[in-house]
């Protein structure tokens, strides 16, 4: 069940105190969603549990950012990223996610955590020209190469601020 609502103008904000959970198994499906998720997903739990997380994705947020963090989780990294979800009736709202593997006893992975944390507005700015650019690279790539072209630019933004992606994410 894929979020195929038309996105809007309204945001909702977060407060400083609000605390996003939510948990999902290898396959990127929903297995939980603390309160606040589900206050700001517009969606009832039960809409929730077993769909895609990416039922929450804004079409303003580059393809290229979702497969640097899969990439990264998937491999056992813990990994920060601003991001912008949208609601069930189109608002949306932006989160700073700390998404990190969550493994059984042998150490395997088998699910992700994503804590989200509201978002400073000058962030905001900045990552959100940032991924303005991504997404203008994804276009001009074309859909097979929409990720590698987004990907690309955002290493030549890093090479040349001389930083991390982790060291830039905490910067702004």
């Amino acid at each position: 069940m894929k979020n195929k609502t038309q996105p809007t103008s309204k945001e909702l904000v977060m407060q400083e105190t609000d605390i996003i959970v939510s948990k999902t198994d290898t396959k990127g499906r929903l297995t939980y969603g603390n309160e606040k998720f589900i206050e700001f997903s517009g969606f009832a739990e039960a809409d929730l549990l077993g769909q895609q997380h990416n039922i929450v994705r804004h079409p303003d947020m580059p393809r290229g950012i979702f497969k640097f963090l899969w990439d990264n989780i998937s491999q056992g990294k813990e990994l920060f990223a601003y991001v912008k979800n949208m609601s069930k009736d189109g608002s949306f709202y932006w989160v700073m996610a700390n998404v990190t593997p969550d493994y059984d006893a042998s150490g395997k992975i088998v699910g992700y955590f994503s804590v989200r944390r509201a978002v400073s507005r000058s962030a905001i700015q900045t990552i959100d020209n940032l991924y303005r650019q991504m997404l203008e690279a994804e276009k001009q790539a074309g859909a097979r190469d929409a990720c590698d072209a987004s990907l690309n630019l955002l290493t030549q933004i890093l090479q040349e601020k001389g930083m991390t992606y982790e060291q830039f994410i905490l910067s702004v």
